[in-house]
């Protein structure tokens, strides 16, 4: 397979996927009040706090819609801005008590869907699907140009 083509079936593939993952995202986030972006967000800061631009960086979305998303989940309670100690103006995303409940609702749902994906792949091609989608977003990281100033 020719290069070009390999990197359009990839290409095409990816956003298949992705349209794929949001559909079922939605339905794992909604009986917990989230949205697959709630979610998404609420994720990345977890296990620590973040600015939006980091968040964005993390998630591979962009600093403005991250602001919407951080903005509504602070109006509905389910997040908070903390002080940023690096930075005075950037401040951090934390969860709240309730979002991390929100959170913890997916998880059930989450597990089951590992399960059937675990069962339907096999656990050891699901491990190399892992592996191989990491090792392609670093090579495209490393192929980005650096972001304007």
């Amino acid at each position: 397979m020719k290069e070009t083509e390999a990197l359009s079936r990839t290409a095409l593939g990816v956003f298949r996927l992705n349209g794929q993952f949001l559909a079922v995202s939605e339905q794992l986030a909604k009986p917990a009040g989230l949205t697959a972006a709630w979610w998404q967000v609420l994720g990345a800061v977890l296990a620590e706090p973040l600015p939006v631009a980091g968040i964005a960086r993390r998630m591979g979305i962009t600093r403005q819609s991250v602001q919407r998303v951080a903005d509504r989940l602070v109006a509905d309670g389910l997040a908070r801005y903390e002080p940023n100690p690096a930075h005075r103006r950037a401040k951090l995303v934390t969860p709240t008590e309730q979002g991390r409940a929100a959170v913890d609702r997916i998880r059930p749902g989450h597990a089951r869907l590992a399960a059937e994906l675990a069962a339907e792949l096999g656990e050891a091609e699901l491990a190399e699907t892992v592996r191989v989608l990491e090792r392609l977003s670093e090579a495209l990281r490393k192929l980005e140009p650096p972001p304007e100033t």
